[in-house]
């Protein structure tokens, strides 16, 4: 019996076990998020890419705001989620926040330094926690954003935090991009970490398992961490020296069962044989990052994160919705918004870093571009002001009644509506999604020429300029939904 007969009846014998026990929903949980992370010098455009569908299950709102920098008194404290406290620095840099009211650990960011952070689940098998006052969990990647001029320097930042407090989550790694370069902050429950720079000239990708490997902290310019993190593995039992196998921190840190999980493995084996110039197997011991082929644009990760591992072993059976399947897709059933940071060094910085976003479907709604200068965010998109959002992230209830006008509440009943049979509602979705990028990315280039000129001349008027072009994009994006709701229902 050859390999392949082989692997093929493991993953059958795989998937009517898991549809025996139960829906993949329930198996799943909520751990469907999804990154990729490109180097500077691994894509055409020259630039550091941050990819990320957002993955959270149930009627979850959206909101977009601009939070201003600010100036704090000497002596104010942030009081962290569970009573724990830290001391404000005088002045924290304005960013573009990415909400979804009363969750942990779903919120994106973008800063005026082009810093762009969001994360993936990653559960650890580590049961002994260190945990002081609760620890930190939501605020690490807001403090983060605050703070940080670099992405390097927010790694920094999380180890301190991380260190003093202790995490409160079972693990998670954190994707952290500038404009210069990228890393992955890999998260244990309890006061361990360990980060790692993704080369210029390559790509990584993550699903919800650990993909650090091999470390070495002696290397100061591509790794980050506890200095305790091999000991620690020792002590537990995780890692015996005694083998003659090299340290792995994803073998001792990681839930073995996330390793080569259903949920997991074939987004990533997918996305990297999407991009890399070496393609793997399921069998393979993936790479943290890898070699890409030749002509990788930001289209193409667009194209990524659409995927429902079509023309792979692991593409769905399901003849009315592709999201639905054992094998989790990259594009998922759980998806709440896509987006790519484009993060660029060589433009004045409201138009340098772009949060290219498909809201709720990467598959069917376009990447729409809200530059990092937009300050007049539509009604429709926000459900109050950035203080009072603060103040109550966590103490929203019946959301959805307090805002069923909001703009998101339509791009999620149009996925739904197209779910029940997507392959023959969702041509119109697609044919516009398509003409609307190529518009898009055509006139992009005289759109910041003329903000650039605009600029040089009269600051205000370049700044009113950006808002316009911004409003009109993303008002068009929310009346192309209405109109496909008006057809399909």
């Amino acid at each position: 019996m050859n390999n392949k007969i082989i692997y093929l009846l493991s993953q059958t014998i795989i998937l009517v076990f898991i549809s025996m026990s139960t829906t993949f929903s329930q198996f799943n949980d909520e751990i469907e998020c999804f990154s990729i992370v490109a180097g500077k010098s691994s894509n055409i455009d020259s630039t550091v890419l941050l990819a990320h569908n957002e993955d959270d299950w149930g009627d979850l709102l959206i909101n977009w705001y601009k939070v201003p920098a600010q100036d704090h008194e000497s002596g104010e404290k942030v009081k962290l989620q569970y009573g724990a406290a830290t001391p404000q620095v005088k002045h924290t840099y304005s960013y573009l926040w990415i909400e979804m009211p009363g969750m942990k650990f779903s919120d994106s960011y973008m800063n005026e330094w082009g810093v762009t952070i969001t994360s993936d689940q990653c559960k650890s098998r580590e049961d002994k926690a260190e945990i002081v006052n609760g620890g930190i969990g939501y605020f690490l990647r807001r403090l983060i954003i605050e703070r940080a001029k670099t992405a390097k320097e927010a790694v920094r930042i999380a180890g301190k935090l991380i260190e003093s407090f202790g995490y409160n989550y079972s693990g998670r790694t954190y994707c952290i991009a500038d404009p210069n370069e990228a890393w992955m902050l890999a998260v244990v429950k309890g006061k361990h970490w360990i980060a790692q720079r993704i080369p210029d000239n390559e790509i990584a990708v993550i699903a919800n398992c650990y993909t650090i490997d091999k470390i070495n902290l002696s290397d100061t310019l591509n790794f980050l961490g506890s200095r305790d993190i091999v000991d620690y593995a020792i002590q537990r039992g995780w890692y015996n020296p005694g083998t003659g196998k090299e340290f792995s921190f994803k073998y001792a840190y990681a839930q073995p069962e996330t390793i080569n999980a259903i949920w997991n493995k074939p987004r990533a084996m997918t996305a990297i044989n999407l991009l890399a110039k070496n393609k793997v197997g399921y069998g393979d011991n993936f790479p943290f990052s890898f070699e890409p082929i030749q002509g990788v644009t930001k289209q193409k990760i667009m194209q990524v994160l659409a995927s429902h591992l079509e023309g792979t072993d692991f593409e769905s059976c399901n003849t009315k919705n592709p999201h639905e399947n054992i094998a989790s897709r990259v594009c998922s059933p759980g998806n709440q918004y896509g987006f790519v940071a484009e993060l660029r060094n060589d433009l004045p910085k409201q138009i340098a870093n772009v949060l290219w976003i498909a809201i709720k479907r990467p598959c069917t709604q376009a990447f729409i571009p809200w530059y990092f200068g937009i300050t007049d965010i539509p009604d429709e998109f926000t459900y109050e002001n950035w203080e009072s959002a603060i103040q109550n992230h966590f103490s929203r209830k019946e959301l959805k009644n307090k805002t069923k006008d909001k703009a998101y509440w339509k791009y999620k009943e149009l996925s739904d509506i197209t779910d029940k049979d997507y392959f023959k509602l969702t041509g119109l979705l697609k044919k516009n999604k398509s003409l609307t990028e190529k518009e898009l990315f055509e006139n992009r280039t005289k759109f910041e020429k003329t903000f650039i000129d605009l600029y040089n001349i009269d600051k205000n008027k370049a700044m009113q300029y950006l808002n316009l072009f911004e409003n009109k994009i993303i008002n068009k994006s929310l009346n192309d939904t209405k109109y496909a709701l008006e057809l399909l229902k």
